[in-house]
């Protein structure tokens, strides 16, 4: 257990978090533990700065995450107090990426004899940050679509946003640069621009197949896929984590990524930003850390 205890953390604003999960999750924890809702803005701010000793536990998903850890960057406490995840959103893929168990109980019972990981962050040039992943183009549409549809489909709502995504996108003019260097050159439309700090989003998509959240690399994935027939064989090798395969797909890595040129809306860790003709992410390096199972 936490040397000063856990601070067990829900978002209401993100639908709440079911009753039975988290009276498994502080049966397992069944120490030193103080619990708080989210409801409001400054809410986040507020527990955190009432429990400055205690480990912050996300009852939650990417979003909750990195709400939590946007909260801690703000006041300064990132380096110096972990975060414990159990995995309780849509898409869960920070958990995915890291190897924490997808089950309530199981997740809690790694977090109570559970070790650091050190992480990277990926931070905006408007000081935003990104924990897993951001995609900018037609992951954001088909991240739109499935907002409506999640309560009634659950994870199947990101499959569903981005079939219809997918169906309706003609693609953007844009010009993408990494470590300063020219990847495209705004002539080409692009239909999506995807930043992988982790794996996967959606609930498994593998968006960078191979990417590690904590090399100090960020991985792009840049698909020209904007033709109907090219779209519906790009996304259906995307699911199976082969997109990269395609000679319609680059892929580098880099510690800098900036995207420019036609406005395109953004999806980072499931919250959504409008369209914006420019916008850039650079990698911290072990800015923060999560307590993962001793063997993940």
């Amino acid at each position: 257990m936490a040397e000063h205890g856990f601070l067990v953390i829900g978002n209401a604003a993100a639908g709440g978090v079911d009753e039975t999960a988290r009276a498994t999750v502080l049966e397992e924890l069944s120490g030193d533990v103080v619990t708080f809702d989210v409801e409001r803005p400054g809410d986040m701010e507020r527990a955190l700065a009432d429990h400055p000793a205690r480990v912050p536990v996300v009852l939650g998903g990417d979003g909750t995450v990195h709400a939590v850890v946007a909260a801690l960057l703000a006041r300064g406490e990132l380096a110096e107090r972990p975060i414990g995840l159990v995995p309780l959103g849509t898409g869960n893929d920070l958990a995915r990426a890291l190897g924490i168990p997808l089950d309530p109980r199981e997740a809690a019972r790694a977090l109570a004899g559970g070790r650091e990981r050190t992480l990277d962050l990926l931070v905006d040039d408007e000081g935003g940050i990104v924990v897993n992943a951001v995609h900018v183009g037609v992951g954001a549409h088909a991240s739109e679509h499935a907002v409506v549809l999640k309560p009634l489909l659950r994870r199947a709502a990101y499959a569903v946003g981005a079939l219809v995504a997918g169906v309706r996108s003609k693609g953007w003019r844009l010009r993408v640069k990494v470590d300063g260097e020219p990847v495209t050159d705004g002539r080409r439309r692009v239909l999506m621009v995807g930043i992988g700090n982790g794996v996967s989003i959606g609930g498994g998509t593998p968006l960078a197949p191979h990417a590690r959240p904590d090399d100090g690399l960020a991985d792009v994935v840049i698909s020209y896929a904007v033709s109907p027939l090219a779209r519906l064989s790009f996304g259906v090798l995307l699911r199976r984590g082969r997109h990269p395969e395609r000679a319609d797909v680059v892929t580098v890595r880099g510690r800098g990524v900036t995207v420019e040129g036609e406005p395109v809306p953004a999806n980072a860790d499931g919250e959504l930003f409008p369209p914006a003709t420019h916008r850039a992410w650079t990698v911290r390096r072990a800015a923060w850390r999560v307590i993962v199972p001793q063997d993940a």
